[in-house]
């Protein structure tokens, strides 16, 4: 999937996030050898961005119409493709320098690049002539992911959702070799309530999220997220010759979180645990149906904003 400049496809982007450069202890070369030169808050601030980003991601595209028959049979293979582009600010992040380095006198923090940030490294010069170098980013402007998953419906007016996908990503299995990611969720049509012909569907829905990346030297996932939102959602069909036009807008409370843990250059274990800074999100955005399927695109207001658009396929008994 290439749908934005420098994304290289479903969950590259997040493992960019642990890909960090070389520097100064990357001893074995390995992934998590390279992420020891960071710890504690600066390794939050460093990899804030792409954790935010996650967040974003994951909790979107799980509704696109909040119609849901009361009484039907429907199961369609979906493909939502979710992305954003990254802010200025989150660039660069307030650093502090580690493994005993003293700065000059006066100076606290450095203004030093996430991983999102400048490639080049900055290199701090401390008292008696130390220095400390702090690793550069990937320059990276966006960030795309693509997840499979099938929706069932509908009995009571509720409809499930899975997503799965699970794969291999390189040859070293303590490193970034394993990628699994499973997320289950319902919707339930409330407008089912509102009479015969109600003016504007109306849905609600929850969607829980589990992703695993690879296994660090303790044998535990090198890295562990897990996603939760909570939706309510309205639309309205509007027949246009063979299609059928569906704006829809929503309101959503989520959250993202993330535990990293890794082997230090002392071969100590180092544990981060990092939240996603959004909260709630409104969306806006548009779906055409059609005898076989489904299209749809929305935009997705919040701290960290995203855009989503999809295909649905097997559009039956709708």
């Amino acid at each position: 999937m290439h749908p934005f400049p420098r994304t290289r496809g479903a969950l590259l982007a997040l493992l960019v996030v642990l890909s960090l450069p070389a520097v100064a202890t990357a001893d074995d070369g390995d992934v998590q050898g390279q992420i020891s030169v960071y710890t504690g808050d600066n390794a939050v601030g460093y990899l804030q961005p792409l954790a935010n980003a996650l967040g974003a991601a994951l909790n979107s595209g799980f509704g696109y119409s909040a119609y849901i028959p009361k009484t039907s049979f429907h199961l369609a293979v979906e493909v939502p493709v979710m992305g954003l582009f990254f802010a200025d600010d989150d660039r660069t992040f307030q650093a502090t320098a580690e493994s005993g380095f003293v700065p000059q006198p006066g100076t606290t923090s450095y203004d030093v690049p996430t991983v999102v940030g400048d490639t080049e490294a900055l290199i701090a010069d401390g008292q008696g002539g130390a220095q400390f170098a702090f690793p550069g980013g990937f320059d990276l402007n966006s960030f795309g992911l693509a997840v499979p998953q099938v929706r069932l419906s509908s009995i009571a007016g509720t409809e499930a959702i899975v997503r799965w996908v699970a794969f291999e990503t390189g040859d070293n299995e303590n490193d970034l070799s394993n990628v699994e990611m499973f997320g289950i969720g319902g919707r339930h049509s409330v407008s089912q309530y509102m009479g015969e012909n109600p003016a504007l569907d109306v849905a609600v829905g929850v969607l829980y999220q589990q992703l695993e990346i690879g296994e660090n030297d303790f044998g535990n996932p090198f890295v562990d997220t897990s996603a939760l939102t909570v939706q309510l959602q309205g639309s309205r069909r509007m027949p246009i010759g063979f299609l059928t036009f569906e704006p829809y807008g929503g309101v959503a409370y989520e959250s993202l979180d993330l535990d990293i843990e890794y082997a230090d250059s002392n071969d100590e274990a180092v544990a981060i645990s990092m939240e996603g800074e959004n909260s709630f999100r409104f969306t806006i955005g548009a779906g055409l149906n059609f005898a076989a399927g489904q299209v749809w695109a929305d935009y997705n207001f919040s701290d960290t904003s995203n855009f989503s658009f999809g295909l649905a396929l097997g559009n039956v008994g709708r």
